[in-house]
């Protein structure tokens, strides 16, 4: 028998979950993802986007100490119904625990965050010393 049907690669399991009855979907690695979080500039400052999908918003976390803006969320238990078993789990409901040193110019004091439809959008405004002044040359 071919090695074909033992390879892990995607091109072997694609071709494997077609000729097989079952068809389950194999993942190619187990290895973990990083968070999804998008973080940008506007003109009112940094902006955090985290995906929460699934996580009440009492039980995210948004700490700051110093320069450091921490994001977390401590998963309390097995979200799995009895009975179900999972082809693929795709939506992490994972523990996390995310942190970012934030520069200067931004004023971590008078932070913002708003939770919408699993989405976590934190915005840190610009800091009012580090505001583009214009000096008048004498």
């Amino acid at each position: 028998m071919s090695t074909l049907f033992f390879e892990r690669n995607p091109f072997d399991i694609l071709v494997r979950n077609f000729f097989e009855d079952a068809g389950t979907f194999s993942p190619i690695t187990s290895a973990k993802l990083p968070h999804p979080a998008d973080i940008y500039t506007n003109e009112h400052g940094l902006v955090f986007e985290i995906a929460c999908t699934g996580i009440p918003k009492e039980e995210l976390k948004i700490e700051t100490q110093d320069n450091i803006l921490r994001v977390s969320y401590d998963r309390k238990k097995e979200d799995s119904v009895e009975g179900i078993e999972y082809i693929s789990k795709g939506i992490a409901k994972r523990s996390f625990n995310l942190g970012w040193k934030v520069d200067t110019k931004f004023d971590l004091k008078k932070i913002v965050a708003k939770y919408e439809n699993g989405l976590l959008t934190v915005g840190v405004p610009f800091a009012k010393e580090s505001q583009i002044k214009l000096i008048d040359i004498k």
